[in-house]
């Protein structure tokens, strides 16, 4: 899913935020996937879109991009 807001939480009952201070690294790059995957979807046209919705990280939407428009110049 590409529009998700992603911020870790101190306890499961409680939803009280965690401090970024106090965040993993894996919460810190599960945080910026979902920033990059954003970036990625606003910038895109409808169609190029549709070709990458279903990917599951930044990284994987890139690579499908970038196959698409290698010959692009």
């Amino acid at each position: 899913m590409v529009n998700v807001y992603f911020k870790p939480t101190k306890s499961f009952y409680n939803i009280v935020p965690k401090e970024f201070s106090l965040w993993t690294p894996e919460n810190k790059i599960a945080h910026y996937d979902v920033r990059a995957k954003n970036i990625l979807a606003y910038a895109l046209t409808l169609d190029e879109f549709y070709r990458v919705f279903v990917c599951f990280s930044g990284k994987e939407m890139w690579d499908l991009l970038e196959v698409n428009h290698k010959g692009i110049k």
